[in-house]
């Protein structure tokens, strides 16, 4: 896959995988014209909405000595937390612009998210009764995100790898467990965090919402472009196409080339918002 086909990958995914988290289906809807927080309808909405984050703060693998699916790329190794997130890819068609030109504006929204997420906060007190311990837990907005949508997707039994990770969060804040304490501590954890996953939510649907927007104004010179009405065009029957880009050519780009112009059609469906200050102090 070249580099334009790439793009065209990166762009629409992300706005695919943006549009399945920020929606008025996962949040409550408001007719208010300025949002200052956002919540989630039922507890079900929160956790799906924290498994699709998990999922978008991950990366595409190789499978068996495979290529990275879609012709995506890996991240150089020893690499900073952000990069082992779908923020790689988006970092790459900044640094390498195809499809537009000026990548300024979704630059800034990506980097904000990625410094927030690497930022790190100590959550106080945490009270994790199934092992008898209260202590204060210093970690990264990303590990605990990670971790606790992993914890609502998967059972105790595919959950190895975070108990691992939170032995040794427990053991930083001076309190070593063994695996067995450290698979109990799970669910107390889990609702601990949680608590503090729907504080950060708005947020995160506001970094995640400026994204979408700043793609979808990068794409709007290329949509521009390429957009034609077909020959019979009537307002009864729109009949449009693509002027698609001669180095795409691989179906799967192709497809997601549509896609996203389809998507550039109109503005993202949830208008641009800032949450209130008071929702960003903690944590």
């Amino acid at each position: 896959m070249n580099d334009t086909e790439r793009e065209a990958v990166i762009l629409n995914s992300a706005w695919e995988m943006i549009d399945g988290m920020v929606n008025w289906a996962m949040f409550e809807k408001t007719d208010r014209t300025e949002l200052s927080n956002l919540w989630f309808p039922t507890g079900q909405h929160l956790q799906l909405f924290l498994i699709l984050l998990a999922d978008f703060l991950s990366l595409p693998r190789a499978f068996k000595g495979k290529p990275v699916p879609l012709g995506l790329r890996d991240p150089p190794s020893n690499t900073t937390p952000a990069n082992l997130t779908f923020l790689f890819h988006l970092r790459y068609v900044c640094a390498n612009p195809i499809l537009g030109k000026d990548t300024s504006g979704l630059n800034s929204a990506v980097e904000a998210f990625a410094n927030w997420l690497e930022c790190e906060f100590v959550a106080e007190a945490v009270n994790l009764h199934d092992i008898d311990a209260v202590l204060d837990l210093k970690v990264s907005r990303i590990q605990y995100i990670k971790m606790c949508g992993d914890i609502a997707k998967h059972n105790l039994a595919r959950l190895e790898a975070n108990v691992s990770k939170l032995r040794r969060l427990l053991a930083t804040a001076g309190h070593d467990v063994d695996e067995s304490a450290a698979y109990l501590a799970i669910p107390t954890f889990f609702e601990w965090f949680e608590n503090i996953f729907i504080y950060h939510s708005s947020q995160i649907a506001e970094f995640l919402n400026n994204i979408r927007w700043e793609i979808y104004w990068y794409l709007q010179p290329e949509f521009r472009r390429s957009y034609h009405r077909k020959e019979g065009w009537t307002e009864s029957h729109p009949w449009y196409a693509y002027h698609v880009p001669e180095l795409i050519k691989q179906p799967v780009a192709y497809a997601m080339y549509w896609d996203a112009m389809n998507r550039a059609r109109s503005t993202p469906f949830v208008q641009r918002f800032s949450i209130s200050d008071s929702m960003k102090i903690r944590y």
